[in-house]
């Protein structure tokens, strides 16, 4: 067994909390022994959320556990229901509470004879799928819940709505950079003469829900969070959807074109040619930016992904296609989704790595020497002990993700801050340098740990002040190399001549 101190994606239970917390007046019942109810805090800080998380934890402690949950689990449902008057009550265990395989769905048929809202079990395995899985999962299970609801009473509308329209489906709480991705998101659908019919879970009441059948198309613009919800809608419906994520360019203009199709096919007759060379001339700057001099300057620098299926795809799309980068390679944590992924970016990078040990990320970006990183929070503090510059382009996430100004990731105006973001994250490697040559206030000491915190090595004191001779920028290239030919030899203490020589080995 190994244990995990980072994990990149969750356990199932915070997929479910993530989905029911998005949507207005739903309250979850988090089933759950204390230590397993850090969701409110983390939602509270991270995303900086005015009101109250609506999570419930009921407990499972000893007393439970001699006389059994169901009184207990019962009771809190509905005096939930009682005190806040939810329209619906999602029950979820974690992982820890599954282990006691109790009759979750009779406790929720107990609560809701007394519940005057619905009261309803989120279905996952939590042994099998991870907090992106089980978002995916619960959203769709409660989109059904209230579609066949409205069925069953014959509240169902028919047809379509009279103008285009579209369900923007995957926007939801602690998602990254999601509340800026939505709106533009809807400037872009407003732009282009389409209707918001709804936009769920962030937000959307479950009345909203039974709607949804009459939008002309789904929007699905993250991979992780909503294709199982348009799927189902396809389905039962015949609602089209289109999960292009509109991030840069090239892709937020095939976004547009796949919109244009699906909606001429319903009746529509839509030429969107000159919306997409205005936007892509006047609003967007990233075509003008990626052939002016500046950008000349980062052709060919080596650069690393990693992240979620939908932003490492489209980060490396733009680094390769946009830009002249040579991504060395680009890897996800999504390992259910790595098909998809290679499909996505094989042509586009040297190599993909699929995997969610963050000690083996990290060692694969010391490894190559990127110039500079593009990952989640955990690259980069990789980039900090490697001094290699990161900028964060998907979750796992910090509160500096959910920043007060606007910074959408997806759109035209996501195109601009994509292009700030990677410019930004290479040029600012540059800082050490200066102040190498100016002079300044740079009092950083040289990190002597490896990435994979195996080092038995020991810097001795002369040799640290000649390291600390080194041009900042690429400290750390020498430093790692000398530690290599160090290592290969046998040698514990690393003084200056051991730096001379490797330097010497190398040619340097």
């Amino acid at each position: 067994m190994k244990l995990a101190y980072w994990m990149y994606a969750g356990p199932a239970h915070i997929g479910t909390l993530r989905i029911a917390s998005s949507f207005k007046n739903v309250h979850a019942i988090m089933h759950a022994p204390l230590g397993d109810d850090y969701f409110n805090v983390m939602r509270s800080m991270l995303s900086r959320e005015r009101n109250f998380t609506p999570v419930t934890a009921s407990v499972v402690d000893r007393n439970v556990l001699a006389r059994g949950s169901q009184e207990k689990v019962v009771e809190n449902i509905t005096r939930k229901d009682a005190e806040e008057h939810p329209d619906l009550i999602v029950l979820t265990p974690t992982c820890t509470s599954s282990i006691l395989q109790e009759d979750l769905h009779n406790f929720v048929e107990r609560a809701q004879i007394e519940s005057k809202g619905d009261v309803m079990l989120a279905d996952v395995n939590h042994y099998r799928y991870n907090e992106l899985q089980a978002a995916d999962r619960t959203l769709q299970q409660i989109v059904q819940f209230y579609i066949e609801k409205a069925r069953r009473k014959g509240e169902l509308p028919e047809g379509k709505t009279a103008n285009p329209s579209v369900n923007i489906i995957g926007i939801s709480t602690l998602g990254f950079h999601n509340q800026h991705d939505c709106t533009e998101l809807k400037r872009l659908m407003a732009d282009l003469g389409i209707e918001v019919n709804t936009v769920i879970p962030e937000g959307a009441s479950v009345s909203e829900l039974k709607k949804m059948p009459q939008a002309w198309f789904n929007l699905v613009p993250y991979r992780e969070l909503g294709l199982t919800t348009a799927r189902y809608l396809e389905e039962q419906f015949g609602t089209p959807y289109v999960d292009i994520t509109p991030m840069g360019v090239v892709e937020t203009a095939r976004c547009i074109r796949k919109i244009q199709q699906v909606i001429n096919a319903q009746g529509a007759d839509v030429d969107y040619e000159e919306f997409i060379n205005e936007q892509t001339l006047y609003v967007s700057q990233a075509a003008w930016f990626s052939r002016s001099i500046d950008c000349q300057n980062l052709t060919g620098k080596k650069a690393v992904v990693f992240g979620d299926n939908t932003h490492a795809a489209a980060m490396t799309k733009i680094l390769s296609r946009e830009m002249g980068i040579h991504v060395v390679w680009a890897g996800t944590y999504c390992k259910y989704d790595a098909d998809w992924f290679r499909e996505q970016v094989s042509e586009y990078c040297d190599e993909v790595l699929i995997t969610d040990d963050h000690g083996e990320i990290g060692d694969a970006i010391a490894r190559v020497e990127p110039s500079a990183i593009f990952g989640t929070q955990m690259e980069r503090h990789v980039g900090k002990r490697l001094n290699i510059p990161c900028g964060v382009i998907a979750a796992p996430i910090h509160v500096q993700n959910f920043p007060i100004g606007y910074k959408p990731f997806l759109g035209y105006e996501g195109t601009n801050q994509v292009t700030d973001l990677i410019y930004n994250s290479f040029t600012l490697g540059m800082e050490d340098h200066l102040l190498e040559i100016f002079g300044g206030h740079d009092t950083k000491e040289v990190i002597t740990k490896g990435i994979s915190a195996e080092s038995d090595l020991n810097w001795t004191k002369d040799g640290l002040a000649e390291l600390n001779k080194i041009p900042g920028f690429v400290r750390g290239k020498v430093k790692r190399n000398t530690e290599k030919f160090a290592r290969d030899r046998g040698i514990k203490d690393i003084n200056s001549e051991v730096l001379y020589a490797a330097k010497e080995a190398v040619g340097a």
